[in-house]
């Protein structure tokens, strides 16, 4: 009987630690991932960057969320184990700029641009709304859906197709620090040493950028 006992006793520990096994893979799983709750102008592309993962991973982690129907209270699932960093984990590498034998060059976002030159501008904004875009609609020049990294210039100054690196400003709907911007579009008010950025979101939301000071590197596409 003695013998009997023993062996129950060791069943219990067994299912006991099977128990324990399995709420430690339970607890795993929900650490792999973090729930972020939208604000206005949030995009995959900015939470990618933010949070450290790709644009296909959240899209893949939320397959009923429209990437181009994001809105303020949405419950965004971020894979991995990013979405609990500090905010100073999130923050990009800070802009660098070196002189290598084969010509200058800038870092951003762990990447080295080549760049020809830079152009210092003034910078205004724009959104989708339909007051601000005219007849065409919510369109570049070239007839393409508006996107994050679209900028208006004077093509006198900046000719069309332009890649470009633009720092120096500051706006919550916009990434950190810079971002690659191609010159996609063309504004009546857009003259000389100006560009407008679009951004995503309401009227209200982009207007808050007022105008600011930027510098341009124009890269190498």
């Amino acid at each position: 009987m003695k013998h009997l006992k023993r062996i129950g006793q060791t069943m219990k520990f067994a299912v006991l630690a099977a128990a324990i096994a399995g709420l430690a893979q339970t607890a795993g799983v929900a650490n792999a991932a973090s729930l972020h709750t939208a604000k206005e102008g949030d995009t995959f592309f900015l939470l990618a960057q933010r949070y450290g993962v790709s644009v296909d991973e959240l899209t893949k982690a939320n397959p009923n969320i429209a990437p181009g129907n994001i809105y303020a209270g949405l419950q965004i699932m971020v894979p991995g184990d990013t979405g609990v960093k500090a905010a100073s984990d999130s923050k990009p590498q800070l802009l660098k700029e070196t002189e290598p034998n084969e010509g200058p060059t800038i870092k951003a976002w762990g990447k080295t641009f080549n760049y020809s030159k830079v152009v210092d501008v003034k910078a205004t904004a724009y959104s989708a709304a339909g007051d601000e875009n005219g007849k065409w609609g919510a369109v570049d020049y070239y007839g393409n859906p508006l996107k994050l990294g679209t900028i208006a210039v004077d093509p006198n100054v900046i000719p069309m197709g332009t890649k470009v690196l633009v720092t120096g400003y500051s706006h919550p709907g916009l990434p950190d620090h810079s971002f690659v911007a191609v010159a996609r579009d063309q504004g009546s008010a857009i003259t000389g040493k100006r560009i407008d950025i679009f951004i995503p979101g309401s009227k209200s939301f982009v207007n808050d950028f007022g105008f600011q000071n930027v510098k341009l590197y124009v890269i190498d596409k």
